[in-house]
């Protein structure tokens, strides 16, 4: 502890001595692992022109560092530079030939390009010599996956498997690809076999739970994340994996308790802070909910789905202005989200900004023109200020998107009788009895006159007997 105090200390006073002689235009020698430290410091915190200057000074002093052109390379790569990383890249390998480093960085910055085929030439080069060949296999894979070519990437995702049975993104990735070309089901036996060579591998456990969950499986997930668990109790991914499947599942108290078990044993991060919020959100318990939000927000402030979050929680305790707010900050930062959009334009309804909320419901309606609730929320506001033709005309056009949805039907039936319509409101009246006779019942809250509900019900009375 003590040690690991010092060195933290040392690394502090390397910046602070950097960062100095920038500002003064001085120059200090600094050893060549110090260097190192210092681009890492300001690549990990996304300070790339920090990094990139503290690379070029570096190797004024080292230049033939073999570490030194790598570590601008990953600079300028970041900095989307891609073109003067592969020079920078070029002019290593002519210093060190067939270097693997060398090879996976060159073939990862063209897999970025989309230039595939010439990724994986430069991955293949690296294999012989590389000493994690699974990596390689991995990233060779990724090249595939990039071009669509689904079942070469299955075939160097197993091979990386063979290589290594541990390697976690290879079995995530191999599932993906079986579940796009549709032979996640027919894979079982695949991943059964790692089981049967090795009954105790936690992780064969482990990934049969996340292609039962990816074939929405989710009590044999469940099972196989509880045998992975069995074996080894500490093991965070799979309390985690396990309290998505029982969201699924609508277990909300256990996934609760899955996703604590993640944070003992993992430690803080904003996904499972965000996941403990939304446990507790379905659980009903807002003010916790905000509370495990909140944190979440506080160690990554971009979060956007933590910030709808409170929004949501807030929401539902009908505490509409602070809900706004929270929930415009998440739209900010997704506003191609009509799930955020359809949040605010609720709150803003509620809060009695009419203009916005239609605003926000015709943005939500033009990002999912399928979701048929957008269309029965948004024609309500207009329904209310007594625009009937306007209700009904965006109920039509949810039909138009939706024919199958009986609700929209039901609905442009209220909306046509309150419009005096009768002969146009009985033909969609018949035509929701059809799609879902016990849907009917929806019509009597907008009619609450006896006497109106009366006439309805001997209309579909007469439906019935048909």
């Amino acid at each position: 502890m003590a040690e690991n105090f010092k060195k933290r200390e040392e690394e502090k006073e390397f910046i602070k001595r950097f960062e100095e002689q920038l500002k003064n235009n001085t120059r200090q020698f600094f050893e060549l692992e110090v260097y190192e430290h210092i681009i890492h410091h300001y690549l990990e915190r996304g300070k790339l022109k920090r990094a990139l200057k503290a690379c070029d000074i570096a190797m004024v002093q080292y230049p033939y560092s073999l570490e030194l052109m790598l570590n601008k390379a990953q600079v300028l790569s970041n900095n989307f530079q891609h073109d003067e990383a592969l020079e920078l890249l070029e002019q290593a390998n002519n210093l060190q030939p067939n270097d693997t480093e060398i090879l996976v960085m060159k073939g990862s910055i063209l897999s970025l390009l989309g230039k595939y085929k010439e990724a994986i030439e430069a991955f293949d080069q690296a294999l012989p010599m590389a000493e994690e060949k699974d990596e390689i296999f991995y990233n060779i894979g990724l090249a595939y996956q990039g071009a669509g070519k689904y079942k070469e990437a299955i075939v160097a995702y197993k091979e990386a498997i063979e290589e290594n049975m541990q390697n976690e993104n290879a079995l995530y990735e191999l599932a993906y690809c079986l579940d796009v070309i549709g032979e996640l089901e027919s894979s079982i036996s695949y991943y059964q076999r790692f089981i049967d060579a090795d009954p105790y591998s936690q992780l064969a456990w482990y990934n049969m739970g996340i292609v039962y969950n990816k074939l929405s499986r989710f009590e044999d997930a469940v099972k196989a994340y509880e045998y992975a668990i069995l074996i080894e109790d500490t093991f965070s991914s799979a309390y985690f994996n396990l309290g998505n499947s029982l969201m699924n599942l609508q277990k909300y108290a256990e996934a609760l308790e899955a996703y604590k078990n993640t944070l003992s044993h993992e430690g803080p991060s904003p996904e499972t802070y965000c996941c403990i919020g939304a446990a507790y959100e379905k659980l009903e318990r807002f003010d916790l909910g905000i509370k495990y939000y909140q944190k979440a927000v506080k160690l990554d402030t971009m979060y956007d789905e933590a910030l709808f979050g409170v929004g949501a929680c807030l929401n539902k305790q009908e505490k509409w202005y602070e809900a706004v707010h929270f929930l415009n900050r998440a739209l900010k930062l997704d506003p191609e989200n009509q799930m955020y959009w359809q949040a605010v334009a609720e709150a803003e309804y509620k809060t009695g900004n009419i203009v916005s909320s239609i605003d926000a419901y015709e943005e939500a309606s033009f990002l999912d023109p399928t979701n048929f609730d957008i269309w029965l929320d948004w024609s309500f506001i207009l329904y209310e200020q007594g625009d009937f033709a306007g209700a009904i005309d965006l109920i039509a056009n949810g039909i138009e998107e939706s024919p199958e949805e009986s609700l929209l039907y039901y609905r442009i039936t209220a909306y046509l009788i309150a419009a005096g319509k009768y002969k146009e409101a009985f033909n969609y009246l018949e035509n929701g009895l059809i799609l879902n006779f016990d849907n009917h019942t929806v019509l009597f809250e907008f009619f609450p006159k006896l006497e109106t509900q009366k006439a309805l019900f001997k209309i579909i009375d007469q439906f019935r007997k048909k």
